[in-house]
């Protein structure tokens, strides 16, 4: 079976980066996408820029998947974006819980993610293609490892068709997760969310904020190149190239990439993978 392949973007802020975008997603066709997935800001911050990047995908004959975070909503507003999306013939969604933006102290009307996949499922039935968030080395909010794992199975048990996981660099990480989703009885595909490496500087920093752990043989490999740009990239390609093989050939259904709204490390990726 051939793996699928999903690829996440952000909605620029720039027309310079609109420009940009299109042309990176011209050049990401090679990899043959099941969808590319949009961000959603939080509060919905980015809510017309998301819906207006998803519709130009949807319009270049290609499938579109835009992230909804509940957080901040009213079922209202969330009901107005479904109905806009179907309208729009959009049939795959990534639904999260997402974060309150800086200075709003009220959750809104949703408290998880739990609750916005239900009330999907009791809106449009089963227009959409559900994605939900997995978290193979747990939530940094989480207040246990059994905690989490419920809180994902809620997810499945109230409609999710598939999950996409938080990047991640240990594999072990992956396959134990999965193992103790299908224990729970939360059997739906699980795609790992992978992350290239262009910076280690910038990753270090992203990952210390989102809880995805850079194994200690890793860091110290990239720490030892220094500012030699070259041998980070180099290196980065290598080690998640094996990481995307072993997880590939351990089963998982696909790969979904962090893309920040670039190509070249994905196609080189895929590229090594035989899958472009």
């Amino acid at each position: 079976m051939t793996p699928e392949i999903s690829i996440e973007f952000f909605p620029p802020q720039t027309s310079e980066g609109v420009d940009k975008l299109r042309a990176v997603r011209q050049q990401l066709a090679a990899a043959q996408p099941a969808f590319f997935s949009v961000t959603y800001g939080a509060g919905g911050s980015t809510r017309e820029r998301t819906a207006a990047v998803v519709k130009e995908i949807a319009s270049e004959g290609r499938v579109a998947a835009p992230h909804l975070s509940c957080i901040g909503s009213s079922r209202d507003s969330i009901r107005a974006i479904l109905d806009d999306y179907r309208a729009a013939g959009i049939r795959h969604l990534v639904a999260l819980r997402g974060d309150l933006p800086s200075g709003m102290a009220q959750s809104g009307e949703f408290r998880y993610a739990n609750e916005l996949v239900e009330f999907i499922r009791q809106e449009t039935g089963d227009w959409f293609r559900l994605a939900v968030a997995a978290y193979p080395e747990w939530h940094p909010q989480a207040p246990s490892p059994a905690a989490d794992l419920q809180a994902y199975v809620g997810k499945v048990q109230a409609g999710a068709d598939i999950a996409i996981t938080q990047y991640f660099y240990n594999g072990d990480a992956y396959f134990r997760f999965v193992d103790e989703a299908r224990a729970a009885g939360a059997d739906i595909p699980v795609f790992p969310g992978i992350m290239p490496i262009a910076s280690f500087s910038k990753l270090a920093r992203f990952s210390d904020a989102c809880g995805a752990e850079i194994p200690r043989w890793m860091r110290r490999k990239f720490e030892s190149f220094g500012d030699d740009g070259d041998s980070i990239r180099e290196f980065g390609l290598d080690a998640v190239t094996a990481l995307c093989q072993r997880l590939l050939d351990g089963g998982a259904p696909g790969l979904h990439f962090y893309s920040m709204n670039q190509s070249g490390l994905i196609l080189e990726i895929c590229r090594r993978l035989g899958l472009s």
